[in-house]
């Protein structure tokens, strides 16, 4: 047979690269083999999951499914271990933890599954009751967890929701005395408090978003006959958008900042620069995904892409997903303390460093821990462009190509300069 010299040939898939690698080449880019990593802490859980009966202290931890909405699988996170582990289900206290560890602990986390209809969860019974229970705690509870098979291993990684361990379907469930938040059990017994206040509230009387995420998934609030579970990586959106939204509508009272501000974050592979420019209120989220990264493991090219929204705010769900609206959150946090506004552009790098998704809790706090920075002042955006191109390894042009925000900020300077000029005659 003669060769047919029209065929074209591709680069091995995913999958393919990781038959030929075999974790040892790392022909994907990243620096380590996440498939290795999961294995690794897979491996330690195993011993302690040969067994329906799971007895442990869950943080606490829930896990409300989308497959099959709306009638979903839900259920608590319970470790096999007897101890404190509130710190399983606070990413508010995971950042600086490196992803061995943020995978050691949530590996160890099983999820008991049992089948509900979101709007008719006050009929399901007592296994849905009990986790609604466990939802509210506020800190650690003793919870037996008697399985219908041994749980299934595989460890769930999601760039939505926090990483967990291996599954099953439930049987029996026990929690014990679970002490809820005062301020959540109030939201929750007050059934004619509409949801999006009772979020406000809470989040103003200092119940971290996490917590408030976590009742929002098990219908905790609302008007009594509105009530409904939501899986848990939309209700970590909704509420992330609820606050920022809230907080935005504020800052847009007052006045602008007086000089352009650049703050900086770097953590798990990741860098964040966030730039703020006198200016009204307007917002804008672009993410640059190098090859070998968790959304580009077997690219060529870096991959880039953003939102953004004018003053007005954005009616339609943002293209890069939960990512923008969680740092739209720590960004209004930092206008809202300072008392001011203005246009603010997230620029983030995600480099091979960065081998598996861990949840948009990263971006939440990576932003946060920016904001906590003293920040980096300049007089002019040339200025501020001229820095950031010496922090990204990405040309500063292809940044600038891809943000709208940032080509308005030039077009309008170039405006006023124009306007500015004295007459020739002068």
């Amino acid at each position: 047979m003669e060769p047919n010299e029209n065929l074209t040939f591709s680069e091995p898939s995913r999958s393919g690269l990781c038959v030929v690698c075999k974790g040892s080449k790392l022909l994907c880019g990243k620096t380590r083999c996440p498939i290795l990593v999961k294995v690794n802490y897979f491996l330690k859980s195993v011993p302690l999951l040969q067994t329906e009966d799971i007895d442990g202290s869950s943080p606490p931890s829930v896990f409300i499914g989308r497959i099959g909405y709306p009638n979903v699988y839900a259920g608590p996170l319970v470790p096999p271990i007897r101890e404190d582990t509130a710190l399983y289900d606070l990413p508010e206290r995971w950042f600086g933890k490196s992803i061995d560890d943020i995978v050691a602990f949530r590996s160890m986390l099983v999820r008991g599954k049992h089948r509900v209809h979101v709007q008719n969860f006050q009929e399901a019974g007592k296994i849905i009751e009990k986790t609604r229970e466990l939802a509210l705690a506020t800190n650690s509870v003793d919870v037996e967890l008697i399985l219908k098979k041994k749980p299934r291993g595989h460890l769930l990684l999601d760039d939505e929701v926090q990483p967990f361990g291996p599954s099953a379907p439930i049987r029996e469930l026990y929690v014990g005395n679970a002490r809820w938040d005062h301020h959540i059990e109030k939201a929750y017994t007050d059934t004619d408090l509409k949801a999006t206040p009772a979020v406000h509230e809470l989040y103003t009387k200092g119940v971290l978003v996490t917590k408030i995420q976590r009742a929002f998934s098990v219908g905790a609030f609302g008007i009594e006959k509105n009530r409904k579970f939501v899986p848990t990586r939309w209700s970590i959106t909704a509420v992330d958008s609820i606050l920022s939204k809230d907080l935005m509508e504020k800052v847009k009272t007052y006045p602008e900042i007086n000089e352009y501000k650049v703050y900086e974050s770097r953590y798990l592979g990741n860098l964040f620069e966030v730039i703020m420019i006198p200016s009204m209120w307007s917002y804008e989220a672009i993410e640059a995904w190098y090859p070998g990264t968790v959304w580009n493991p077997s690219g060529r090219n870096v991959v880039m892409f953003g939102d953004s929204e004018g003053y007005e705010g954005r009616t339609t769900y943002a293209e890069i997903g939960g990512c923008y609206y969680a740092a739209r959150l720590a960004v209004c946090e930092l206008l809202m303390k300072e008392r001011r506004q203005a246009t603010v552009i997230v620029l983030r790098e995600a480099h091979p460093g960065y081998i598996m998704p861990v949840g948009v809790w990263q971006v939440r706090e990576n932003v946060r821990n920016a904001m906590r920075q003293k920040p980096y002042l300049f007089n002019t955006l040339d200025e501020v462009l001229k820095f950031i191109g010496s922090k990204f390894q990405i040309p500063l042009q292809k940044w600038i190509m891809r943000s709208e925000l940032l080509k308005n900020a030039l077009f309008q300077k170039k405006i006023t300069d124009f306007f500015a000029k004295p007459p020739l005659n002068a």
